[in-house]
């Protein structure tokens, strides 16, 4: 069974079991190495799991603080793609790809703690059906897998999640950091604004159970559509 199935069936008999009162507010899952057993899974696999269900709000880390991004009130997974989420909200959006490109930069191989200094960039325009663009992304990743052939090959099903998934990159943990920031000449006229309108800004960087680095994205985004939602608390 192949790892993402694996994610998937742990968080979903997880979820359901949270869903039908199994565990309820308060009570706390047995620990990784129980659940990796009982699944026949490993530990990192458990990882990511737990992980889906933090950002789903089903559970919270232990002593943790944790955030989520969400548009029109709903919460949007990075994992399951941000298009997909955001027609979840009954919004319908179309995803135009403005580039993909290869990038050296040892800088960058420092801060994010990737294996090598060869990347590929995706920049992404999100625009509501019969509206004005609400997001301008632009993602870095390691350039392995099927990831490397994207610039000549494109997106799997046109999706950076599907061509992330299919390099063999499973996202188990994540930092985030927002601002507002004023949209410069050339941004401000590809999201159809005015020059210097506030935007939020934000950058995630996003790496497997063992360190491994998947991405970072850096997002221009309609503070009239998206908000950051912050949660506070202790595991069940």
């Amino acid at each position: 069974m192949p790892v993402s199935s694996k994610r998937r069936l742990v968080a979903d008999a997880l979820r359901d079991a949270i869903a039908t009162g199994r565990y309820r507010a308060g009570d706390r899952l047995p620990g990784e190495h129980d659940l990796a057993e009982r699944f026949a899974v490993s530990r990192g696999t458990v990882r990511a799991a737990l992980a889906d269900l933090a950002d789903e709000e089903y559970i919270a880390t232990h002593g943790g603080v944790g955030s989520v991004v969400t548009f029109d009130g709903a919460t949007l997974d990075p994992r399951g793609g941000w298009a997909r989420s955001i027609a979840a909200s009954g919004t319908e959006v179309t995803t135009r790809i403005l580039g993909i490109a290869h990038l050296d930069d040892p800088r960058l191989q420092a801060e994010v703690g990737a294996t090598a200094a060869t990347f590929v960039t995706v920049d992404r325009l999100r625009t509501v059906v019969g509206g004005r663009p609400v997001s301008l992304e632009r993602s870095v990743l390691p350039r392995v897998g099927r990831l490397a052939a994207a610039v000549t090959e494109g997106l799997v099903d046109d999706s950076l999640t599907a061509t992330i998934a299919e390099s063999g990159l499973v996202p188990a943990s994540a930092e985030q950091w927002i601002d507002v920031v004023p949209l410069g000449a050339d941004d401000a006229a590809l999201l159809e604004r005015a020059e210097g309108t506030p935007f939020l800004r934000s950058r995630r960087l996003s790496h497997t159970a063992d360190g491994t680095f998947v991405e970072r994205v850096d997002s221009l985004l309609d503070p009239d559509r998206f908000r950051l939602h912050m949660r506070f608390g202790t595991a069940r």
